[in-house]
């Protein structure tokens, strides 16, 4: 039996808050990491009114016009899912590939089997974080984006949009790769 082909699918969310279920995921923006310019990004009408103020002023998102202007949730999953198994192709298996990934993980995860009852990705996530770490030896302290980003010589910048923080963190993940291949020599 022949392996599958890993696809690393960079992902992030922004959400209202710190908890899947009682706070609501926002936006997703996600790319192909090894071909950023295949990316999916969606806004989601929220699923509760429960929101923390520093959360919402750190994207600059309105729950009153993502409720009027959002996609339903399971619309949203539902396309996002076609995304992720349509960029994966029958030959590939999907890796989630997330920066403080068990953040982003813990809503994606939670709103594919609340709308959909399975998730593409499985039940695993590859979180940068640890990545580094691992290829630098670095403490975790030394793991926060812009320490990475100086180090490895990151050329796109975080702000808060999904698809543009997805893209950030597809290109971290590149550079470190990239760095732990020519370690090994």
């Amino acid at each position: 039996m022949t392996q599958k082909r890993e696809i690393f699918l960079s992902v992030d969310v922004e959400t209202s808050g710190p908890i899947p279920g009682e706070y609501s995921m926002l936006t997703i923006g996600a790319c192909n990491v090894d071909n950023p310019d295949q990316v999916f990004s969606c806004e989601l009408k929220p699923i509760s009114l429960n929101a923390d103020p520093k959360a919402l002023a750190v994207t600059g998102l309105s729950l009153e016009r993502l409720f009027v202007d959002g996609l339903p949730p399971g619309i949203a999953m539902e396309q996002f899912q076609k995304w992720v198994v349509e960029t994966s192709g029958n030959d590939g298996t999907p890796v989630f590939v997330g920066l403080n990934a068990p953040f982003d993980w813990s809503f994606v995860n939670y709103y594919f089997h609340r709308y959909l009852q399975n998730n593409p990705f499985g039940f695993t996530a590859l979180d940068v974080k640890a990545l580094y770490m691992g290829a630098t030896g670095s403490s975790w302290g030394d793991t926060r984006s812009s320490q990475m980003a100086a180090r490895l010589h990151a050329e796109s910048k975080s702000d808060h949009q999904a698809l543009h923080d997805a893209l950030y963190q597809a290109e971290l993940f590149r550079l470190i790769r990239c760095m732990a291949q020519q370690q090994r020599g």
